[in-house]
């Protein structure tokens, strides 16, 4: 088992009695079923759709207190406490930015609760493991507790990018990118039979047309990767951007209609002079380049 404290994630907590209600109106998934000891991936878009932070929200027992916490970049909690704050209107809902007390910890390869924290299974992806929200001086104690000794962040990041899960601000820019764009219709993070919610006609609109053209996708190289956010190109066409790396694995996003012109080719995709091979996630039910139809 692994376990590793990630300093770039931030805490808030949400109460009162329209919480649950207020969540549900504003995010892309449905926060109404969500129940203790489980968790949501969820973005609060703009009204154009585009993603302005993502998060997992998990609620917190009564013998917790209740409430809501959301586990968000904690370079973005300012701007997600100030957009929440804007929309609560009239609603009895608290909203406070807890980054200063709480911290973040993932636990992966073969990881179980800790009693430490508030655990739950990370919503986008089983093989992610589980994330724990902590006191920062606890965190040794709750590795110990699992029987694990802390890794550092980047120990977990070259986990996430080997199973293809991107990260808003390494592999695509907030205010910048659509949901599919970032895989949030495939790792869970947008419920399409939910009601309301700011930004929903553009994400319907995309995903019942099928018009995402852009996703985010593994790629591999080999030697050293290229620098992040270098351009991807097929011959003298540009068709996308790279992201973060590790091993000689990374993510890309990428113009999958372009990456199949230049594969059908036989026309090299590189970024810096580096040559990347782009593969298919295993979790990826979308139309892949070199594929006749979508996965099933």
């Amino acid at each position: 088992m692994q376990t590793a404290l990630l300093p770039d994630r931030g805490v808030i907590r949400v109460t009162g009695e329209d919480a649950r209600r207020f969540l549900n109106g504003v995010v892309t998934n449905d926060i109404e079923k969500l129940t203790p000891g489980n968790a949501r991936y969820a973005a609060l878009l703009t009204p154009q759709g585009k993603i302005i932070v993502d998060f997992l929200v998990a609620e917190a027992g009564s013998e917790d207190g209740g409430g809501f916490f959301i586990d968000a970049p904690k370079a973005l909690t300012p701007t997600l406490v100030q957009k929440l704050g804007f929309y609560k209107l009239r609603a009895k809902v608290t909203i406070e930015d807890l980054s200063d007390r709480l911290a973040v910890m993932a636990l992966w390869d073969g990881a179980s609760d800790t009693e430490y924290g508030l655990c739950f299974a990370d919503p986008r992806l089983p093989d992610l493991g589980i994330r724990a929200i902590v006191p920062p001086q606890v965190a040794e104690e709750a590795a110990a507790d699992l029987g694990a000794t802390l890794s550092e962040a980047e120990a977990y990041e070259g986990h996430r990018i080997a199973l293809g899960v991107p990260r808003g601000g390494e592999d695509f820019v907030y205010a910048d990118t659509f949901p599919h764009e970032a895989d949030m219709d495939q790792l869970h993070g947008v419920d399409f039979h939910k009601g309301c919610y700011i930004g929903q006609e553009v994400v319907s609109r995309v995903e019942h047309r099928a018009t995402a053209r852009s996703r985010i996708v593994p790629v591999t190289f080999e030697g050293a990767a290229p620098m992040q956010g270098l351009d991807i190109t097929a011959g003298d066409k540009q068709i996308g951007m790279m992201g973060s790396a590790a091993k000689g694995r990374g993510l890309a996003l990428l113009r999958l209609d372009r990456v199949a012109d230049a594969i059908a080719a036989g026309t090299s995709i590189e970024s810096g002079g580096v040559v990347l091979r782009v593969t298919k996630p295993s979790w990826a039910g979308f139309a892949f380049p070199g594929e006749n139809k979508a996965a099933e």
